[in-house]
């Protein structure tokens, strides 16, 4: 009996569906530390994580994959809630929160000195470009590879790699 190797491929392929259950696990915290890399906001960054699979799976039938793994177009959606955050927030010039533990650090001895790095590290990068604050983001905090922050970013991974290089030596400079 022949088999067509076309349909063996989609019956083994997981569906949509349960490729983006599986990447929840591994994909959640790392948005949530994305999108508090971006906002300071605990509550914020947690809420938008839990919305980039809201609108991930309301989304589902129109994603098609276009080389770029589902990861990415993940980071894409919460990308674009960050940045609506953003500006509603600088309309209604909330008061600013008390800064909390940075989600998923695994030690709380350590809460009050990475606070404290970590508010260095926010009044530095408001110093960089908007996009310079896109790639450390996704480099960093979300721990995206280059090729994966350029699919996000919707650059080449040449000007990924420059930026990066140019925020980092920013960095270094503002912060020694």
């Amino acid at each position: 009996m022949a088999f067509d190797v076309g349909t063996q491929n989609t019956l083994n392929r997981p569906s949509k569906e349960e490729q983006l259950t599986a990447l929840f696990d591994s994909c959640y915290p790392r948005l949530v530390r994305y999108a508090y890399a971006r906002t300071s906001n605990r509550t914020d960054s947690e809420d938008i994580a839990a919305d980039v699979f809201v609108r991930a799976f309301e989304s589902l039938d129109s994603y098609h994959e276009r080389g770029a793994p589902m990861e990415a177009w993940l980071f894409r959606i919460a990308h674009n809630l960050v940045v609506d955050r953003i500006r509603a927030s600088a309309r209604y010039q909330r008061s600013e929160e008390e800064d909390e533990d940075i989600p998923g650090a695994p030690d709380t001895a350590h809460i009050a000195e990475r606070s404290l790095l970590m508010g260095s590290v926010r009044a530095a990068m408001n110093l960089l470009t908007p996009d310079q604050k896109e790639v450390v983001s996704l480099r960093f905090f979300a721990e995206l590879s280059a090729k994966e922050t350029a699919e996000v970013m919707h650059k080449g991974h040449g000007a990924v790699r420059e930026m990066q290089r140019a925020a980092l030596e920013k960095l270094r400079g503002i912060l020694t």
